[in-house]
């Protein structure tokens, strides 16, 4: 589609009087802008890097500090270097050009530089201390200690002013190794309400006899990891859990984020996807320039900004044994998917980042295009959504030269990939369970070779302007790409917003080139793989059943009032909900963050406790007083409530286990108790979606604009996976998948399951009763 005369930059013809040489001159003036804003971004790069490195000082300190020592000692008549630089000077070949004032000066300057680089050394060793400590976590809400108020303001006095997104991350402590005897004990603990007395009996002589035999040895080993690591679970975490993995990442490990929820900016599908796309890209800016505020609790402690590193230009790449991540440091451009087709469009013209009126003007172009997809183009996708061992050989035997190299490079060199698909979705009120159900599939799988699963994140913009992101889940947790989503919906409907027929703002460019139709020479071979893949994916995809709804009976507002954590009451609901649904209890996964901690990534707070349980059958025994169930529920809560501090101090379970696990590999020592728990299913597994930027969305004037979070695939076939975002004060989104495949799961079953154990709870409370006396 690119017309031919914009990409060539000469042309010459050979005449008898010699060689006539044209230069188009738009071209290379386009070359030398591209140049000047490539310098511009190594600068900026080069800056950021020097003002983190000496965080939490500044060149300005330097200044204070030289100038101010310099000047002491020039008015108190000192040596600045107590007379070492004459002794250095003597033994130099330029001593007798060096004067006594040009000796203060340098001598200043070089022991005023060293002051400052003690200064901050001292000062982020200091933080780095602070930082270690975690009593703040178990003050009760809304009253601080004096020892923690103290406490905070030491931490804003040693953490220097206006941070860059990655200026804490040389001051976060490393996460701690846990002792082996007090790890045996909680997973003890964690599992006792799931077995009987003789299969906790065994269980326990199994773990007793790795804590005194097996368990110190590799306890040296990951010590000596987390000496020298900058985090002794991360790495590994990566690699086993996600790359090493041989099956789809459709559905399995990718996640998905959808749109507002009551909000539909326009219909129009290119206006949505140019004030997305120009949205993202000023986030990638603002990433590149380090000028996104670093997450921060209670905006005073800091968390690990790591995981933002590779949210752009990246992608996986399948190997037979294991996969890579590969990451270029900047690309200039998106590749887009629609009907079967792939372009290449540019993000940069005149050096500067295309106007969304632009950039929709490219989508207008692709979405009126009326060529055919190439033989094998349009489910070529496939491959990245079926097994790995078969992409990986595809891609190595019919990807490695020639256009289909080229043509890949570029899907995987871009910024990110977007899907412009053909099919139309969003929340009807008139049919809220079948549209939100759709939408979420489609989302999470979609045709499953429409999306390339392989990419950090796929946007997708439907037929009628609804959107939402596919995310691979390797390169980083889910909140850090609802950081990005949070800001592009921010920015959507009222910061850019949209004109009365529904274009972007803004006036098309006459002269812009238009996108490049990438190129491809699909054997039937190829084909075959493709087929196979898409097979296999079909079949996963078929299988998932999701439900998606907002339960809006209550929300945080009300919970608050029962003077319950939020999370805590969800959680306990949720076990109610599963032994309703199932008759029995079962290994419960919650996902929890480790970040404060350098290059920290998630832990698990196992939900199912005993004093869950003890709830739970409280609940379902009608003799049972209201007083002796809220007693329970209360104990319950506050175990909760201790399990996701320790999760994110670092005292939790499963990683510290993990992470045994695999130095007993390394060593090839087989440990039964390992190799138990770590088969073990989790049926249950739940993840909170948490909303960071809550000063970007006022949803007191504005109820309408809020989102319907995301969620992900069933973690078992015969279990269930929630997720849930807490939104404003009366909000609160599920979303529930399972397999069709398993006679054991219904995700619309659990989800009354979950509406009618939320209000039972609640009701415990006698709110109403309350505000009548």
């Amino acid at each position: 589609m690119a017309e031919a005369h914009q990409a060539v930059a000469f042309q010459f013809t050979v005449t008898p009087d010699g060689i006539d040489l044209h230069l188009c001159h738009e071209a290379l003036r386009q070359i030398y802008l591209s140049a000047l804003h490539s310098w511009k971004k190594r600068f900026i790069r080069f800056k950021n890097g020097v003002m983190t490195g000496v965080y939490p000082g500044s060149p300005s300190g330097l200044l204070v500090v030289v100038g101010g020592y310099m000047t002491y000692t020039k008015y108190a008549n000192l040596d600045p270097t107590l007379g070492l630089f004459n002794k250095l000077t003597t033994h130099l070949p330029i001593s007798k050009y060096i004067t006594d004032d040009t000796q203060q000066i340098i001598g200043g300057m070089l022991i005023g530089t060293g002051v400052w680089i003690t200064i901050i050394f001292v000062m982020r060793n200091v933080l780095k201390s602070l930082l270690s400590w975690h009593g703040w976590m178990y003050s009760r809400h809304g009253s601080l200690s004096i020892r923690t108020k103290i406490w905070l303001v030491l931490v804003k006095l040693f953490s220097g002013p206006k941070p860059m997104l990655y200026s804490f991350q040389s001051s976060l402590p490393r996460l701690p190794v846990p002792p082996v005897k007090h790890t045996v004990k909680r997973y003890l603990e964690s599992v006792r309400p799931l077995m009987d007395d003789e299969q906790y009996k065994r269980m326990e002589a199994l773990a007793k006899d790795f804590e005194n035999n097996l368990g110190p040895k590799l306890q040296w080993y990951l010590k000596l990891k987390a000496f020298w690591a900058s985090n002794y679970v991360s790495d590994w975490w990566e690699e086993y859990v996600y790359l090493r993995g041989r099956g789809p990442i459709m559905v399995n490990s990718n996640y998905y984020a959808m749109d507002f929820l009551y909000v539909f900016p326009t219909h129009l599908q290119a206006a949505r996807a140019g004030n997305a796309i120009h949205s993202i890209m000023l986030y990638r800016r603002k990433l590149d320039r380090a000028q996104i505020k670093p997450l921060m609790v209670q905006n005073t402690i800091p968390m690990c900004s790591s995981q933002y590193e590779r949210m752009f230009n990246t992608t996986r790449v399948p190997g037979v044994e294991e996969d890579t991540i590969q990451h270029v440091n900047e690309s200039k451009h998106i590749v887009v998917y629609h009907k079967g087709r792939f372009y290449k469009v540019w993000m940069f013209y005149d050096g500067r980042l295309l106007l969304p009126r632009e950039i929709e003007q490219q989508m207008e172009r692709i979405l009126a295009d009326t060529s055919k997809p190439q033989s094998g183009e349009e489910t070529l996708a496939a491959l990245t959504a079926g097994d790995r061992v078969p992409w990986a050989k595809a891609r190595t035997e019919f990807f490695s030269r020639g256009k289909n190299k080229q043509s890949l490079d570029a899907v995987e060199k871009a910024a990110f990939f977007v899907t412009l698909d053909d099919t139309e979705q969003r929340y009807e009120p008139d049919n809220p369970v079948q549209s939100l159900d759709s939408y979420a599939k489609s989302l999470l799988h979609g045709k499953c070779h429409d999306r390339w699963f392989d990419k950090s994140f796929n946007l997708i913009v439907f037929k009628n302007g609804t959107m939402g992101l596919n995310a691979e889940h390797t390169w980083a947790d889910a909140p850090i790409v609802g950081h990005l989503w949070e800001q592009v919906l921010s920015m959507d409907p009222v910061k850019l917003g949209y004109t009365e027929e529904g274009h972007c703002r803004g006036k098309p460019h006459p002269n812009l080139p238009g996108p490049q139709r990438l190129q491809w020479d699909i054997s039937e071979e190829c084909q075959s793989v493709i087929s196979s893949s898409l097979k296999v994916a079909n079949a996963l995809a078929d299988d998932v059943d999701m439900h998606i709804f907002p339960f809006n009976n209550f929300g945080k507002g009300l919970i608050k009032k029962c003077k319950t954590s939020p999370d805590a009451f969800i959680q306990i609901a949720l076990q109610l909900a599963h032994f309703r649904d199932k008759k029995k209890f079962c290994l419960t996964y919650e996902a929890s963050m480790t970040r404060l901690f350098r290059e920290g990534r998630t832990e698990t707070v196992r939900s199912c406790t005993m004093q869950t349980c003890d709830f739970v059958r409280a609940m379902m025994d009608e003799k049972q007083t209201r007083e002796e169930k809220l007693r329970l529920l209360k104990m319950a809560a506050e175990k909760h409530q201790d399990l996701y501090r320790m999760a994110m101090t670092g005292k939790g379970i499963d990683r510290h286990l993990f992470c045994l696990y695999v130095v007993s590999k390394y060593l090839g020592d087989d440990s039964a108790f390992l190799k138990e728990v770590l088969s073990e299913p989790w049926r249950l597994s739940t993840s909170q979606t948490p909303l960071q930027q809550i000063d970007l969305f006022d949803l007191k004037k504005h109820p309408e604009y809020v989102t319907s979070g995301g969620g992900f695939g069933p973690v078992a076939d015969d279990g269930y996976g929630v997720s849930y975002i807490i939104l404003g004060e009366d909000l609160i989104n599920f979303h529930i998948s399972s397999k069709h495949s398993s006679p054991e799961t219904d995700s619309h079953r659990f989800g009354s399951h979950i509406k009618q154990a939320m209000l039972d709870i609640l009701a415990l409370f006698e709110l109403d009763k309350k505000a009548i006396k």
